[in-house]
């Protein structure tokens, strides 16, 4: 673990000095330090980290959570789901089509139209941070697509499972759906209703007892959320959501900065370990071209939501840009299409899909204005491109 936590540091420093963003270069230093290529084997087996990987993701959507206040939610509720109702209608729709296109199967165009249609939280709240864009106003769209998202996920995985399964019990995918309806439903109300009791229990001067206190909050209520067929991440967003609004939330904040940071790291870094660089040539082709579509698609949404918002080209191209990128999602989709046994050219697929957007993301995210130039409308002269902070360390 300590090897771990050095040479993701080690790689990120190097890359930092030559302007390349620290999250494929965590994901580069799992591929190169893990099973799969020859040379030092840190990690022999990438399930070793798996507990410290889930933790990163928890404390990622939690602190996205905390940003995310739940008066955003309140004021832009219609178009939030407009934005990400677009999002998930063009980019689910085409990775269905490709899925589809492709001839693998109708199991796997299914599992593909998950994987080419829902954005990695985890990279994309990274992202973010890094490039110092929490307080933009294309933000929130970009966070509200995540929530719309989340929530669509729970639903699709409830749907998916049976079939992956070979269950063909209509009521066991609706009673699951509606379990994992149901427990988002209550959180939803603790967020809206119980901001101020929840307030009074986590509110203490001592910082120690604090941490205690929310990280116990988050990584409690994400383990729950799994048991109701929920994803933790939405979970400990949701937690994030409720202390955000309370009168601990500024210091809260603060304080999870750095366990944010370090997990994070390791997330990237697992996530870096399951990728078997040998099997990528076989899928080349697929991979590029779902790139493509992804792309494109992602584009379209952009355009959808800024027009829904009245953002400018600027803005828009930060949309675009930031929700490209795949990850936690699509590798749990590789897990349940391998236990399935479903065609095996899909997890190399999905392997080398998600690299080559957890690489391309950040890189298009933080070059977005070469986008915006191409895009309708007028430019935004008061927008300006706050400078990435905390660098090095990715503290925003």
């Amino acid at each position: 673990m300590g090897g771990a936590f050095l040479a993701a540091a080690v790689l990120a420093r190097v890359g930092r000095r030559i302007g390349l963003p620290t999250i494929p270069l965590f994901i580069l230093a799992g591929i190169l330090l893990g099973p799969h290529t020859p040379g030092i084997v840190l990690v022999a087996d990438p399930h070793d980290l798996e507990m410290l990987s889930a933790l990163g993701l928890v404390l990622l959507l939690f602190y996205l959570g905390l940003e995310f206040h739940l008066d955003d939610l309140k004021a832009g509720g219609r178009k939030m789901a407009v934005a990400g109702g677009t999002y998930l209608a063009l980019n689910v729709g085409a990775g269905l089509g490709f899925g589809f296109a492709l001839g693998w199967g109708t199991s796997e165009a299914l599992v593909l139209a998950g994987v080419l249609g829902i954005s990695s939280s985890a990279i994309v709240t990274k992202v973010l941070v890094d490039l110092g864009r929490i307080g933009n106003p294309e933000t929130r769209p970009i966070l509200g697509i995540i929530v719309v998202e989340d929530v669509f996920l729970a639903l699709y995985l409830a749907a998916l499972q049976p079939i992956l399964s070979g269950a063909d019990s209509l009521a066991a995918a609706a009673a699951d759906g509606g379990k994992a309806f149901g427990f988002l439903l209550l959180l939803a109300l603790a967020a809206r209703f119980g901001t101020r009791v929840i307030g009074r229990l986590i509110n203490t001067r001592d910082d120690e007892l604090l941490v205690i206190s929310f990280l116990g909050a988050a990584v409690l209520v994400a383990g729950i959320s799994e048991w109701f067929g929920v994803a933790d991440a939405i979970g400990a967003f949701m937690v994030g959501l409720m202390l955000g609004s309370t009168s601990s939330g500024e210091r809260i904040l603060k304080l999870v900065h750095p366990l944010r940071d370090a997990f994070g790291a390791i997330f990237f870094f697992a996530f870096g370990l399951s990728i078997d660089p040998g099997d990528l040539p076989t899928v080349l082709w697929p991979v590029l071209a779902a790139v493509v579509v992804t792309l494109a698609m992602n584009v379209c949404a952009g355009i959808a939501a800024a027009k829904v918002y009245g953002f400018g080209p600027q803005a828009t191209a930060n949309i675009s840009t930031t929700l490209v990128a795949r990850g936690e999602f699509a590798l749990i989709l590789a897990t349940m299409a391998a236990g399935a046994g479903l065609d095996e050219r899909l997890s190399p697929f999905i392997a080398g899909y998600v690299l080559v957007l957890a690489v391309l993301a950040p890189l298009a995210a933080g070059r977005s204005h070469w986008l915006a130039r191409f895009l309708p409308g007028e430019p935004e002269p008061a927008l300006r491109e706050p400078e990435p902070v905390g660098a090095g360390s990715g503290l925003p």
